[in-house]
């Protein structure tokens, strides 16, 4: 039974990974701040195991490492982010930079760092970065969103490095856009549903190759420009 660890899932597009990965007989330790309050996540059925952790705090991360030492991780999805507060040119809260950094950027960094053993002993290898069309610098037409926006091109940057120094331990490093789904961060009026999302992204996951490690996907698959 492979496994997979989904962070931030206690609700939205992460939430929906642990459903789909749990239906499908993955073994799924579900990640997110605090288990206590995660009531829709209690309920889903399958092999689903709740772990608490921070992505802001690296000692939460190395406990969570240290729990699951001699544990195989077939796939890390890191899933967790935020938006931020106002975002807006001459309105941006500037002093809200640092949380949305060490939440978007440095968490994901941390957590495949402190997992690097559970992934090389998995089958499947692979770590996935939830990023944002906010985050590629070739597409962008329009402003705003300056704390999310250098946040998600950050995290590809670092995807991007990681696929490189991962690649002669046989593990793949990618970044997936979502699109615009209906959660809390996206709003009612959004394109897709989290199911829509998850499964598109579910099945571009399966299909990866030591050649796609280092790129930057959209949900449908389609390579999306830096």
């Amino acid at each position: 039974m492979p496994t997979v660890l989904v962070t931030g899932s206690n609700r939205g597009i992460g939430l929906e990974f642990v459903r789909q990965y749990a239906a499908s007989g993955w073994k799924v330790i579900a990640c997110c701040r605090k288990p206590d309050t995660a009531k829709t996540l209690k309920t889903v059925p399958g092999e689903v195991r709740i772990e608490a952790v921070e992505l802001t705090d690296p000692v939460s991360m190395r406990d969570l490492a240290k729990g699951l030492k001699g544990e195989a991780i077939d796939l890390l999805i890191n899933n967790a982010g935020v938006l931020g507060p106002n975002q807006s040119f001459s309105d941006t809260d500037y002093a809200a930079f640092d949380t949305v950094m060490r939440s978007n950027v440095l968490g994901p960094m941390a957590m495949v760092e402190s997992l690097l053993p559970n992934l090389e002993a998995g089958g499947v290898k692979t770590a996935v970065a939830i990023s944002s069309g906010w985050g590629s610098v070739g597409t962008i037409q329009s402003g705003g969103r300056y704390l999310y926006g250098p946040s998600k091109a950050a995290l590809n940057m670092v995807v991007k490095a990681q696929s490189i120094d991962l690649h002669d331990k046989g593990i793949l490093a990618v970044a997936i856009s979502p699109g615009w789904v209906a959660t809390d961060m996206g709003g009612k009026g959004a394109d897709l549903t989290p199911a829509e999302s998850v499964g598109n992204m579910r099945s571009l996951i399966a299909g990866l190759t030591a050649a796609d490690s280092g790129k930057f996907y959209s949900h449908k698959g389609h390579e999306i420009p830096w």
